[in-house]
């Protein structure tokens, strides 16, 4: 098909007719007559309609915000820009191979590639699926060399059976490094009008916008508040990495669902200001014409497997032959990563950092399959290996204070947690309000002094006092269990209102030192080592009724000798909290629902599990406090050097305070 349309396009014809040099210079002159004729009437008018497609071109060409660009070699920010064929095309670095991978030539010209089939493909130097900084650096070179100007190709179509006409706005990068990696990349934008010729849209202006992103695009009227404008120029952000076209600045959910692509485009600032000059190319063009190198089917970039090739050009999308026909069938809006305080992680964020880690899984089936379902395996074999170390049965609940392999601590857990459940829902939906108190005073923080960042900074430093508050009537609820109480909700509240300047602030106290030595960089191996010592601080203060400073040094004292084991036991229950809310929303980002409620439901999760990790530490508090009373009963055994070092005897057991 696409044959037949270039064949067309050059006046193919099937048959010639033979006639004598008799009939020949008999209608020579005066067919010569009329067509010179013909070519003085028409010419005022094809100069005119070619000055009225220039401006108009020039008139509404877009203004670009491209990621902000510091360091060449950060791909989170923009490497590239919209800018001429001619990188990849007269570049003695490339070349041009054929279907079988074979070079045709080097440093291939338009004519060497116009109107050749799909299967060949024009390849720069460098490796796509190890792009490191090599393309980057050779786009600079590119630049400083003046050989990379910013460019947009302007196109002027109509469609049969639609009135109007649109402007076609194409840009031409020279990578693309997103969660696929390719060389080159095609994207740009349109706006159509009521009018049919270039003067009449001239006259009547645009009727409406659309952009185009992967394989799919967004549209709004004109008018639509969300179209910047610079006067008659629209101003557009183009994701870093990616370049999807996007009408804002922000961060952009995609769930491969309407062309869409997979993954989180990012068009937030400090962004840089690009604007492309336009050059108008034909609306049909052929393969002996000036814009020849638009009639090539092939790549532009290297052969690779799936995501991983090179893109066909702007004549193979649909957007070329069916422009009105394609912007019917965009969506009318882009899913944003949704703002406001939500406790946990987001399931957005969550969403766009699992996809960018698969992605390198799904680069390196690109390059060896073989590879692939080695790390696969691999990670299944490490969690089947991880479950088998452990003893999972039997679980024993009475009495609450004992020894436990992680498996049967676990399950304990969430045995509790099913026993107790209504109380213990009700511990974790009293984050809530918290959540909603903090907001308000995020917002109000932000309207008084109307930096955003004070909002972060509050939201940072709420987040951990929530924890604290749902965690402390969890691990009080607990305590009432033990020694043999009427454990409820409402007990396990007032217990930590009346501490609640210790056990409250002391585990926020606990999370700001840490911070504060992580920090320091160099401080973070002994902010890991603290952060552990400390898991216990709130256990000694509930059941203990400790100091906040004699709770720190008990918790200490009583890790001790046990790091790696609460290492495992804490890391595993923070895993299940984190990675459950986002798991279970992942599937709402599939669906039509608004962002908000998959980060909703995040949330919500989050929030009820809060309870149960509260639980497990308080079931390891009691474990590590069994082995250490076992302990003081064993008899001393000298330590050998080469032995793991263990204390012993120093945290005796105490019972928890009467109150």
């Amino acid at each position: 098909m696409r044959r037949e349309r270039i064949d067309r396009r050059e006046g193919a014809t099937s048959g010639s007719v033979t006639r004598g040099r008799s009939a020949g210079s008999r209608f020579r002159w005066p067919c010569a007559a009329l067509i010179a004729a013909a070519a003085l009437w028409l010419a005022p008018s094809a100069l005119a309609s070619s000055g009225a497609s220039q401006k108009l071109v020039d008139t509404y060409s877009p203004i670009l915000m491209l990621r902000d660009l510091t360091d060449v070699c950060d791909n989170a920010q923009e490497q590239y820009q919209p800018t001429t064929v001619n990188v990849f095309l007269d570049n003695p670095r490339a070349i041009l191979q054929n279907p079988d991978g074979k070079v045709v030539t080097k440093a291939p010209t338009a004519a060497d590639i116009a109107g050749l089939p799909d299967g060949y493909h024009l390849n720069i130097p460098g490796d796509p699926l190890h792009p490191g900084c090599n393309y980057a650096k050779d786009f600079r070179n590119l630049q400083n060399a003046g050989d990379a100007p910013p460019i947009t190709y302007a196109r002027i179509a109509t469609e049969k059976g639609h009135t109007g006409l649109v402007v076609q706005y194409w840009f031409f990068y020279y990578f693309n490094q997103f969660n696929d990696l390719h060389e080159g990349d095609w994207e740009g934008m349109q706006i159509a009008f009521d009018g049919n010729t270039p003067r009449q849209a001239l006259r009547t202006g645009p009727s409406e916008i659309a952009l185009f992103q992967h394989e799919g695009g967004e549209k709004g009227s004109w008018d639509d508040p969300k179209v910047q404008k610079e006067d008659t120029h629209p101003v557009v952000y183009p994701a870093a990495g990616s370049h999807a076209t996007f009408f804002s600045s922000a961060i952009f959910v995609e769930n491969a669902q309407g062309g869409s692509g997979l993954g989180c485009d990012n068009t937030t600032g400090p962004s840089r200001r690009v604007e492309p000059k336009p050059v108008l190319i034909p609306t049909n063009p052929r393969v002996d014409g000036p814009f020849k190198w638009l009639t090539f089917e092939g790549r532009w970039g290297q052969k690779e497997k799936g995501y991983a090739n090179g893109p066909h050009g702007p004549i193979d999308k649909l957007q070329w032959d069916e422009p009105f026909t394609w912007m019917s069938g965009v969506r009318d809006r882009s899913p944003q990563l949704p703002a406001g305080f939500f406790l946990g992680p987001q399931v957005t964020g969550a969403f766009c950092g699992t996809v960018a880690t698969l992605s390198h899984l799904v680069n390196l089936e690109a390059e060896s399959t073989l590879a692939a379902i080695a790390v696969v395996v691999g990670f299944i074999l490490i969690i089947l290996i991880l479950i088998r170390l452990t003893k999972w049965r039997p679980v024993e609940l009475d009495p609450l204070r004992q020894e436990r392999a992680v498996g049967q601590l676990l399950r304990a857990a969430r045995q509790l947690y099913g026993r107790h459940w209504r109380p213990m829902v009700l511990v974790g939906l009293t984050s809530i309000p918290i959540i909603g108190l903090i907001y308000g005073v995020i917002q109000l923080a932000v309207a008084v002094t109307g930096d955003p960042g004070v909002g972060v900074w509050i939201r940072d430093a709420a987040n951990p006092l929530g924890y604290a508050v749902v965690a402390a009537i969890a691990i009080s609820f607990m305590r009432d269990l033990e020694v043999g109480r009427r454990a409820s909700y409402a007990a396990s509240f007032g217990e930590m209102i009346a501490r609640f300047r210790r056990v409250v602030l002391g585990q926020v106290l606990n999370s700001l030192l840490v911070l504060l030595i992580a920090l320091t960089i160099i401080g973070i191996p002994f902010a890991i080592w603290k952060y552990v010592d400390w898991q216990f601080v709130q256990q000694e203060i509930l059941f203990r009724d400790k100091r906040m400073r004699a709770a720190f040094k008990s918790s200490t004292r009583l890790v001790r000798g046990n790091w790696w084991r609460t290492v495992r036991v804490a890391g595993i229950l923070w895993l299940i909290s984190t990675v459950t809310g986002p798991i279970l929303g992942f599937a709402l980002i599939f669906t039509p629902l608004p962002l908000f409620w998959a980060n909703l439901v995040g949330s919500l999760v989050f929030a009820l599990l809060v309870p149960y990790v509260a639980i497990g530490r308080t079931l390891l508090y009691w474990d590590l406090s069994a082995r250490h009373q076992e302990a003081a009963t064993e008899p001393k055994r000298r330590r050998r050097w080469w032995a793991p070092w263990r204390r012993t005897g120093t945290a005796p057991v105490e019972r928890p305070a009467e109150t």
